[in-house]
């Protein structure tokens, strides 16, 4: 049993090493230093390019691994790069490498560390699956604290499409993913996304950006997709209380998704609401601030995202479709979420959404998962008790 677990550890840390290595090597042999991805990024523009970075990793990588979480993780700087390379991979295995050799300190993010704990655990975890279930919504931890209603709003709508929808309130564990704690991501993804598949679940609903993309790229055995894509494909009936304009917020674990984009622009304007893109929209976009837990050891550099979109609002109201980035941007200005926008739109434009903040979102999500609970028959159902070590 030890030896196993000897053999575990050993090639553990010789994939964490040949990873760093590859994405080092492939960032210091081909980062031209135009300069493109540093002008965007004030993180870049105080380290230096990301080549620069990546040559300095050799002779201070324990250095480097302590600056790598002070980037956001938002790809922007993979998006501009004329010779396409991806330096977030990079910043990536630098904080994988210092988890797996015991560098990492995460005092500063205990917050962060913690919310994702209480999301995965059996107080806050429910999973109803009820008779013939193959599709589940999966909501999410901040759109269900601070927006309990708009969730089940959400899960009454869908289920005239899919009357036998489940429903899973849990934590994608995107925080420890982007973190570096990859065994522990893996851990309890690898339990969640099992059981799933075990109970016949085909399709997964998601209603978060970031819940979309680790499902999207490690939910094995699943089809992932945006609730927004399918609200989309409906009518819906124009608003007649029309504010100013508005702007759309795309959050940076979107950027790439053309789709995801496409379909919450539709919703918009399917209520009659007219918007101006930013400067920085789409596959350009800028981070809220919230991205990678920068914020956490590096508020100054995370809080220069949200200073480049108060400039680029213009006092616009902001429409996004992550809880995150509208929890983050709402000191920016007006901030809402699209599902406010189409369940509750004379309300949310007259400025009265009712929107949670810590620490009552926690006892939104009890209350939720209280309701879902009670609303019908599961078989199976269950509150997640599988934990992981450190």
């Amino acid at each position: 049993m030890i030896q196993n677990e000897l053999d575990k550890a050993f090639f553990e840390e010789r994939r964490n090493r040949e990873a760093i290595d590859n994405s080092i090597r492939e960032i210091s042999e081909q980062c031209i230093e135009c300069g493109i991805c540093v002008k965007q990024c004030a993180f870049l523009k105080q380290y230096g390019t990301p080549k620069k970075i990546a040559d300095n990793w050799q002779s201070q990588h324990e250095q480097a691994a302590t600056i790598a979480f002070a980037c956001s993780l938002c790809s922007l700087c993979t998006a501009v790069c004329p010779v396409k390379i991806d330096p977030k991979k990079m910043f990536l295995e630098m904080r994988r490498y210092a988890v797996a050799n015991g560098n990492a300190d995460f005092t500063k993010q205990k917050l962060l560390v913690n919310f994702e704990k209480r999301g995965t655990s059996k107080r806050y975890t429910f999973y109803g699956l009820p008779a013939g279930c193959d599709t589940l919504l999966f909501p999410g931890c901040a759109l269900a604290g601070s927006r309990p209603q708009r969730v089940m709003q959400l899960f009454n709508h869908l289920q005239d499409f899919f009357p036998n929808l489940g429903i899973v309130l849990d934590c994608c564990t995107k925080p420890s993913h982007d973190l570096g704690r990859s065994a522990y991501f893996h851990a309890m993804f690898s339990e969640m996304q099992q059981y799933l598949v075990s109970h016949g679940i085909k399709t997964i609903l998601v209603a978060c950006p970031s819940c979309y993309s680790i499902f999207n790229h490690y939910g094995r055995g699943l089809i992932t997709r945006s609730v927004y894509e399918i609200l989309a494909r409906e009518y819906w009936q124009p608003e007649s209380l029309i504010p100013a304009e508005v702007t759309i917020q795309d959050s940076c674990v979107a950027r790439f998704e053309d789709k995801l984009q496409h379909s919450v622009r539709k919703l918009v304007r399917a209520r009659g609401v007219p918007y101006t893109d930013m400067k920085h929209h789409g596959g350009n976009t800028l981070c809220c601030g919230e991205g990678g837990g920068a914020h956490f050891v590096a508020p100054d550099l995370a809080g220069n995202w949200s200073s480049m979109r108060k400039s680029e609002v213009g006092g616009k109201w902001i429409v996004t479709y992550c809880a995150g980035c509208a929890h983050f941007l709402a000191k920016v200005g007006p901030t809402v979420h699209v599902l406010d926008l189409l369940f509750e739109p004379a309300a949310t434009l007259a400025g009265k959404a009712k929107v949670a903040i810590s620490p009552f979102t926690y006892v939104n999500r009890l209350l939720l998962k209280w309701k879902f609970k009670r609303k019908m028959k599961y078989c199976p159902n269950r509150e997640r008790s599988f934990s992981c070590k450190e």
